[in-house]
């Protein structure tokens, strides 16, 4: 997979993005209270490092917290950064659904919310929202894995796959899942794929809080169920902790050796392990959403705020929570194969060459 002229373009904006390097003690323009879901993913480690890093060198104090994937946890957190006075609060919901109370609590306190690449639903209270294209996400995500299927399996017909959906809870999974869909759909309609499970929809192939067991022990039973006969040649998989398990369970029952071949896997937010499983020839691509750019977004946005001005938006129309749209700022996601690792994760110094090894 080799980088169009339009992913080029989106690396150099969102290289644009990030604070220069530098560390800068925080002055006196307030406190910014920052909500993270859980430390059991480095893509969440390493948005509150960036945040925090170009929060305090725009000149403002931060309180990061990590609710490791505990609603009540995560409430409690942001009610003690609302009674401690926080002046803005950005905050990457564990269920988007659970935060309204909490949210009335910050705007009768004069506190603005920005939602953090998770949208949080039912809640008028929500000022902006700073994330990434997510149904380009699953096109990406389904456009790459087609064209590992017909690399890897040109006069196959119908190819068999999978597919796997990220969390119910997190508003995000649905546009990865339609996205992806958006290009499978017909591929099924015309024979050209088969899902053999039958299984489809996110009420059926959802996984709850991401989680890489469930997805693993999930194509276990697929697999055992539904393939004794026939080959699995893909899966759609949303997220690179969830790809991993996907991969745990086809390995285990032979496939990358002898005549069975490595079904394509999709992933998301290149993870160190992926990446490596990527080197390896095992996870065929993942989607790479730059932390940097999108923690680069937010502080802009909280700075035209706390500043008395307006932050630049670029969608209107496509986040409606339940209670409003939600005026949001959409970064442009990145397909990567191996063939892009270097020059976008380790030339751009998202990784180090040692972190690869």
């Amino acid at each position: 997979m080799h980088l169009s002229r339009r992913a080029v373009l989106a690396l150099a904006t969102a290289a644009s993005m990030i604070a220069a390097p530098g560390f800068v003690a925080a002055q006196d323009k307030g406190t910014i209270g920052i909500a993270m879901p859980t430390k059991s993913s480095s893509r969440w480690i390493s948005d509150g490092e960036s945040m925090v890093k170009q929060f305090t060198e725009a000149g403002y104090a931060t309180d990061l917290q990590y609710a490791e994937d505990d609603i009540p946890n995560q409430l409690a957190q942001i009610e003690n950064m609302i009674t401690k006075g926080v002046n803005v609060l950005v905050i990457a919901a564990i269920d988007g659904t659970t935060l309204s109370n909490a949210l009335e609590n910050a705007q009768a306190a004069g506190i603005k919310v920005i939602a953090y690449d998770r949208l949080i639903r039912e809640s008028g209270a929500v000022d902006y929202y700073a994330t990434f294209d997510n149904f380009k996400v699953g096109v990406l995500q389904a456009e790459s894995l087609v064209q590992c299927l017909n690399e890897r399996f040109g006069d196959a017909k119908p190819k068999n796959i999978e597919l796997f959906g990220g969390s119910p809870d997190d508003n995000n999974a649905f546009f990865f899942y339609n996205g992806a869909m958006s290009v499978l759909q017909p591929m099924i309609d015309a024979g050209d794929i088969a899902v053999p499970s039958g299984q489809m929809g996110m009420d059926v192939v959802g996984t709850l809080r991401w989680d890489g067991a469930v997805a693993q022990s999930r194509m276990d039973n697929l697999l055992s169920a539904n393939y004794g006969d026939k080959a699995l040649h893909g899966a759609l998989s949303p997220y690179d902790g969830l790809s991993i398990g996907i991969l745990s369970s086809v390995k285990g029952v032979g496939y990358g050796s002898g005549d069975l071949a490595m079904p394509c896997v999709t992933g998301q937010d290149a993870e160190i392990p992926s990446v490596k499983s990527m080197m390896a020839g095992e996870q065929y691509s993942t989607v790479f959403k730059d932390t940097r750019a999108l923690a680069g977004v937010t502080v802009k946005m909280v700075d035209a705020i706390l500043q008395g001005g307006e932050p630049e938006i670029n969608d209107t129309t496509t986040y409606d929570n339940g209670v409003k749209v939600v005026p949001s700022y959409l970064l442009e996601p990145m397909a990567l194969g191996v063939g892009d690792i270097e020059k976008v994760l380790v030339e751009s110094g998202y990784y180090t060459a040692d972190q690869l090894k």
